[in-house]
């Protein structure tokens, strides 16, 4: 059996090119959707219902059931939602066993756009090892489907790709011939005794320091602090363990 395909798609923008009806897309919007989604699922929220709009969201609150709505714009939370993006909000707060519903800038409508024809997983620096332990027993093709910003590259997205790509080809289940997947994990090299220095002059590091919420930068760049792995079933995520 030949070894399984890899691809990383840097932006939303781009992932027509990528689509192949076939791989895993693990979407990753490290700042900070992403990372949300694991520690809301760490902390005991059953599942989370992304959507890509603030419309959609509001939605949810007339429907007869107890949600708690998150919704960020341009890093800022919304008003009249419960929570924003951070993912620190859910260490605060009692979550167990209750239901999100999320729109974010970037991450929300990724994944909205990544499933019409692919299965979704989440993907972020806080369950690294886990979703790569997790690719490698399914067995497939995988796309990195980068955020960004605004369909715009982004560094910390494309630094974990390199560091997803990294380990699956030092699993020697994959291989790639993908300049995009190359380029990640050179980016990865270089940064990966530092990550926080590294981005210290990245748009969206300046962005989170602007609005006073750079500790948020801090808690996504740490590594391997969960072992969830969510995954998109339907339209809700939920943690692939209870599958």
């Amino acid at each position: 059996m030949g070894k399984r395909n890899l691809q990383v798609c840097m932006t939303p923008r781009l992932f027509d090119l990528y689509a192949d009806q076939k791989s895993i897309v693990v979407v990753v919007d490290v700042l900070r959707a992403t990372s949300s989604m694991c520690v809301a699922f760490e902390q005991g929220v059953k599942e989370m219902i992304p959507v890509s709009t603030v419309e959609e969201a509001l939605e949810y609150r007339n429907g007869g059931r107890d949600y708690i709505l998150a919704a960020e714009r341009n890093g800022k939370p919304v008003k009249s939602f419960d929570f924003g993006n951070s993912p620190q909000t859910y260490l605060d707060m009692d979550v167990k066993g209750r239901t999100v519903v999320m729109t974010t800038t970037n991450g929300t409508k990724t994944i909205n756009i990544a499933k019409v024809k692919h299965d979704v997983a989440i993907g972020s620096f806080l369950n690294l090892d886990a979703i790569s332990e997790w690719l490698i027993g399914q067995e497939r093709d995988v796309i990195v489907l980068c955020a960004g910003w605004k369909d715009l590259f982004n560094m910390e997205d494309t630094l974990f790709a390199g560091a997803l790509v990294d380990l699956l080809i030092t699993s020697e289940f994959y291989s790639f011939d993908c300049d995009a997947a190359q380029a990640s994990k050179a980016l990865w090299d270089s940064a990966k005794s530092d990550l926080y220095k590294f981005l210290e002059n990245s748009s969206h590091r300046k962005r989170l320091a602007n609005l006073n919420i750079d500790s948020d930068v801090q808690f996504c760049l740490q590594l391997n602090q969960t072992q969830i792995i969510p995954i998109l079933v339907g339209d809700k995520l939920v943690p692939s363990n209870q599958c």
